[in-house]
């Protein structure tokens, strides 16, 4: 795991929070050969290979392994055993719980503590180490003690390690590896993420972008605070998403429930995506048509909105009087009583008539009325609309022009 071979991909469990300057999860943290870690590590076990450095505390609640050559810019604690490769250095102290196997020219500038055996050689590599020791209780003839050993390293893990690859870069700023990269839910990142590919599970905080030569899909509820970009892939945004920046991509599939605060360049387009718990209607041949999702449907894919009570739906079929007619067809309900107790239907007006225009010349109309009041009429009365309009023309106005 730790030699010349990388770790398949920068995995990052569940629940992994980056807190101030250092990489927190439940489960353990193993770390391929030339990498840089400019964070401090808190976990289970801590497993580095060669030539690894830390830039921060390594707090490991069960066993730490640091290969040679590897250093580590502040204090390691460890909960049970420690292992230390030939020229590892330590710029702050090293607290060992239990035993400390410590190679050569290893320099711990403020010391040590081990409460167990303290062995100085160079230990053995951790696979090497447990292959020989599961070959000689196979051949001594302790299957079930092999079956123990290989549980309680490989199966009995309460929680998913964190892997980081061979030749990786993770910072504050930026996670900079060579692999696909896959993040879990409820995670907390700091910092830009490079990879080769990339999965970010639900619910998850990224501050930074996303970027990736192949596609990149973010899970329900992420919240990623930077630009989405991918070179040669697709982009998938889950219900709930919120990318607040751009996103550049080959093909983008879309929930209709995320939010993108800013630009979207699709080369081969944007698909948009229904939300998965809108109804799905299936027809009898097989194809599906979506319900809009205002309209309910019932267990047998039936609208909620139609009749009911086994109405046949006849009543949409009857005729419907229509709201403008010709003056000749319509008729005005006659008020029981007031001042409009007076009027007539055009019928009763002109009777005999088909349809009557609605605006006739004022000296064909034979209509008489009179205004309310003292005002004049413009009708048949003494004064006629000429009358009216020279009086209007002599009266001053309000302004006494």
């Amino acid at each position: 795991m730790f030699g010349s071979d990388p770790l398949e991909a920068l995995a990052i469990p569940d629940g992994t929070h980056v807190k101030e300057r250092d990489l927190v999860t439940d489960g353990d943290v193993l770390v391929g050969g030339q990498s840089v870690v400019e964070l401090g590590v808190r976990g289970g076990s801590v497993l580095a290979g060669e030539r690894v450095t830390f830039g921060g505390d390594i707090e490991a609640d069960g066993d730490c392994r640091l290969d040679m050559w590897c250093e580590v810019d502040g204090n390691v604690l460890v909960g049970s055993d420690a292992y230390l490769g030939e020229r590892v250095h330590i710029t702050g102290q090293l607290i060992v719980s239990g035993d400390l196997d410590i190679g050569d020219d290893v320099d711990i500038e403020r010391g040590f503590e081990a409460n167990g055996w303290i062995v100085i050689r160079n230990p053995m590599p951790t696979i090497v180490f447990l292959f020989v020791y599961l070959s000689h209780l196979l051949h001594i003839g302790e299957e079930e003690a092999a079956e123990e050993v290989a549980a309680e390293a490989f199966d009995d893990r309460d929680a998913e390690p964190a892997t980081i690859p061979r030749g990786s870069r993770v910072s504050d700023d930026a996670w900079r590896v060579s692999t696909p990269a896959s993040i879990g839910d409820d995670c907390r990142l700091h910092g830009n993420i490079r990879a080769a590919e990339i999965e970010v599970g639900r619910n998850t905080e990224v501050f930074g972008s996303l970027r990736s030569k192949g596609p990149i899909r973010i899970g329900n509820g992420t919240v990623v605070h930077g630009d989405v970009t991918t070179r040669g892939g697709d982009v998938t945004i889950e219900p709930g998403v919120h990318v607040r920046g751009d996103i550049s991509c080959d093909r983008c599939e879309l929930s209709e429930i995320a939010d993108v605060d800013g630009t979207i360049r699709a080369r081969e387009g944007i698909r948009f995506e229904e939300p998965p718990n809108r109804a799905v209607e299936t027809g009898a041949d097989g194809a599906s048509s979506q319900t809009p999702p205002d309209r309910e449907v019932d267990g047998d894919g039936e609208d909620g909105a139609g009749s009911d009570d086994g109405d046949d739906g006849s009543e949409s079929e009857r005729a419907v009087s229509p709201a403008v007619v010709p003056i000749g067809d319509g008729a005005l309900p006659k008020p029981e009583s007031g001042s409009n107790a007076t009027l007539k239907t055009a019928a009763e007006v002109y009777p005999g008539a088909d349809r009557i225009a609605a605006v006739v010349p004022l000296g064909e109309n034979d209509i008489e009325w009179d205004a309310l009041d003292d005002r004049r009429s413009n009708g048949s009365g003494a004064d006629d609309v000429a009358a009216i309009i020279a009086d209007a023309e002599v009266d001053p106005g309000p302004d006494g022009r």
